[in-house]
């Protein structure tokens, strides 16, 4: 069962790689994973490894805090 964090994080995985215009396939080359992962990670089968989110992040120019739902302090 995926607690309501992992729910999140894949959903937002999910949807920067929508709105980032690239393919799986590509992602997936760019960041060292296969087609599959990248699938898995976007239906929160499997998260992804510190390092491998960090390329991710890198690769669609987003944040990882936004990936992790991470409120900053004001």
């Amino acid at each position: 069962m995926k607690s309501y964090l992992d729910q999140i994080i894949s959903e937002n995985i999910r949807n920067e790689i929508e709105s980032s215009g690239k393919s799986k396939t590509e992602i997936a080359a760019a960041i060292g994973v296969s087609k599959p992962t990248v699938s898995q990670y976007c239906s929160g089968k499997v998260q992804p490894s510190l390092s491998t989110l960090s390329r991710l992040c890198k690769f669609l120019d987003c944040s990882a805090d936004d990936i992790l739902n991470i409120d900053k302090p004001r």
